[in-house]
């Protein structure tokens, strides 16, 4: 079942109570989608909510075509991890056969 922004965005303030900001990230190789420490509600936060909105609706694009929108969301939902001050929560992404075009 693919992955709304709306459902992300739920699913991090059903977790830890914010709305925090998600990213990819390419490191020695591979692909990680990561949960940043940075959130919305934070006063110093460099996005607005329509900002907020469109980067998560864009990263819930990308995971779903990939392919790894139910990876992601079982990961959320069961992680035991927080991000904390300057450390993201990183998950390693399955390579889908699609990666490449990620890995430029």
């Amino acid at each position: 079942m693919p992955l709304s922004a709306e459902e992300l965005i739920a699913i991090l303030q059903n977790r830890w109570g914010v709305s925090y900001h998600l990213q990819f990230h390419r490191r020695a190789g591979r692909l990680y989608f990561q949960v940043m420490w940075g959130y919305l509600e934070q006063q110093s936060f460099p996005l607005d909510a329509n900002e907020y909105q469109l980067n998560i609706e864009q990263v819930a694009e990308q995971l779903n075509g990939l392919g790894l929108a139910e990876q992601v969301r079982e990961w959320l939902l069961n992680t035991r991890d927080k991000p904390r001050l300057g450390k993201a929560l990183s998950f390693p992404l399955a390579d889908q056969g699609r990666m490449s075009e990620f890995l430029l």
